[in-house]
């Protein structure tokens, strides 16, 4: 095993207590704190260590804290942030956790420093913010007729209940679609306060919330879920909804956050880079989307990019585009 302390750098502190890091994180402020929860033996977490050891030598953010806690050794700090794989990406302000990211991917976290080192907590309670946020808990509520909110994806729960009410909802048969919140914790968070509902796993048909597990249970055994459902729609017509949900659609293996194959890392990173901002479909979550959507489009890999409905292509096309300088016009509609 490698020596722990190759996880540190000069400018960016390896957390070896609880007491040290509760310290730092009073002393912040409402400055940014990123931490960094690593794994001594995984060469993920190293490589991503030289992305924040760079990251706090830049000027601009001289006034952010970057950390690294050793995932095994600060077992304590890591459920507290529900740490399940690094490396895991936490951030901090006002001691309160505003944003997190799952897995290496440099472009997403240079981003996500960059958003949130130039805003503060109060930022995020101004009227217009809670007003933006608020639209796009609606957008994604009503971006199936049946949305599961849960921690992690069918394939991968990352808790009981998650696997429990996704198991419940193959076995009845029931198409549905899924948003990790462990992805978003501006989701995560808000989703509580719009519905009104402390707990995840979350259930929604047709926009309206039905509730977490334990009402799924009960609905399945007096029969009613399968009477609240809507019956499956037209697969043709379920994908042409998926593919307008909005302007910029990626139809990849994984989310934005933990893509799960390296075509799909490659173009999420693209894209960040470019900056217009996009939906993603994780065709992993859905086996008939994934096969269906071959078909009408007449595509047969992944990713998949759409513009205002229409297929633009996947990653080598989209290498071309931003080479040549289209990419960013094109994503615009321009």
């Amino acid at each position: 095993m490698a020596d722990t302390n190759n996880l540190s750098s000069n400018t960016v502190e390896l957390i070896k207590d609880v007491d040290r890091f509760n310290k730092i994180l009073g002393d912040a402020g409402g400055h940014l704190v990123v931490v960094h929860f690593a794994a001594s033996w995984a060469e993920q977490c190293q490589q991503m260590g030289e992305v924040i050891n760079e990251l706090s030598k830049d000027p601009k953010f001289s006034h952010v804290t970057f950390l690294t806690v050793d995932a095994e050794s600060l077992a304590e700090v890591s459920y507290k942030y529900e740490i399940v794989a690094a490396p895991t990406f936490i951030f901090l302000k006002s001691g309160k956790q505003i944003d997190r990211l799952d897995g290496a991917n440099a472009a997403e976290l240079t981003m996500k420093v960059t958003k949130h080192s130039f805003s503060t907590v109060g930022d995020l309670n101004k009227p217009s913010a809670k007003q933006d946020l608020n639209e796009r808990l609606k957008k994604l509520i009503n971006s199936a007729p049946v949305m599961l909110f849960m921690k992690g994806s069918p394939e991968a729960p990352k808790c009981g209940f998650s696997r429990q009410i996704t198991q419940i909802l193959t076995e009845q048969g029931i198409q549905y679609s899924t948003f990790d919140i462990l992805s978003d914790d501006d989701v995560r968070q808000g989703l509580k306060s719009f519905s009104n509902w402390p707990t995840y796993p979350q259930l929604y048909v047709k926009g309206e919330l039905l509730g977490g597990l334990d009402i799924v249970k009960e609905m399945v055994e007096s029969g009613e879920l399968k009477d609240i459902v809507p019956k499956t729609e037209d697969l043709n017509t379920r994908l042409k909804n998926l593919i307008n949900q909005s302007p910029v659609v990626l139809f990849m293996k994984g989310t934005q956050s933990t893509p799960r194959c390296g075509f799909s890392k490659t173009i999420v990173a693209i894209l960040d880079e470019v900056g217009v901002p996009y939906t993603t479909f994780d065709i992993l979550s859905d086996e008939e989307v994934r096969q269906g959507l071959k078909t009408y489009s007449n595509w047969p890999t992944y990713p998949q990019l759409y513009v205002k409905g229409e297929l633009i292509g996947g990653l080598d096309i989209i290498k071309e585009m931003k080479d040549s300088g289209e990419l960013e016009s094109t994503l615009k509609g321009q």
